[in-house]
């Protein structure tokens, strides 16, 4: 079978997307807008680039409603902050919770009941239930499209990284410990040590 992504409506194309690149690590994202109004949103959308400079980006697709730009993005334009706080498999139903469209003026952190502890080199929160958190700067967005199912992609320079105690030893992060979750196709995730397996490199 042969699928030319032009032929596809926008929505067909995310589908076939996010039935093929998987699973996805999951961006937790808090951002403030200029009135310092919290928001929280995760973007499957999401991987590191480089190590020096220590790069990451995610990509917040537009609104399908009307291709507006989500609060967090806007929120990252004005402010040229964020955090990407990692989530654990105890952090998912709050997670999914942020993952509705709220207003701009509503809190998501306090409507889902998550706790911000103050990050040391942003003036983002961080979400505390979250074990390892990435402060970051704004690096640069690049924007592909204004309409439904366009987006955009934000890199961020990570000036910052908390990390559990205990969850760090001898320079790695423990995933046992850490938990990680990562996103399927639909309301599918998983927790990628389920099953697990090495392969030296030659």
């Amino acid at each position: 079978m042969e699928v030319s992504p032009d032929t596809l409506e926008w929505r067909d194309a995310y589908k076939l997307l996010i039935g093929s690149i998987l699973p996805r690590p999951i961006a937790f994202v808090s951002s403030i807008d200029e009135n310092g109004i919290a928001n929280a949103a995760p973007f499957s959308f999401f991987t590191a680039i480089c190590a020096d400079p220590m790069l990451i980006c995610f990509s917040p697709m537009r609104r399908g409603s009307d291709g507006a730009k989500k609060d967090t993005l806007v929120n990252i334009e004005n402010t040229k902050q964020f955090v990407v706080n990692i989530v654990s498999e105890s952090l998912a139903a709050q997670m999914n919770d942020c993952a509705v469209e709220f207003a701009p003026e509503i809190d998501e952190l306090e409507e889902a009941g998550l706790t911000k502890e103050p990050s040391l080199r942003v003036k983002v929160p961080r979400i505390k239930e979250s074990l390892v958190h990435l402060e970051c700067e704004l690096y640069q967005v690049l924007d592909f499209g204004d309409k439904p199912g366009a987006g955009s992609l934000v890199i961020g320079k990570v000036l910052n990284i908390h990390v559990e105690d205990g969850l760090f030893q001898n320079g790695r992060i423990d995933t046992a410990k850490l938990q990680p979750i990562g996103r399927m196709a639909g309301n599918t995730y998983t927790n990628p040590l389920g099953k697990t397996f090495d392969i030296l490199r030659k």
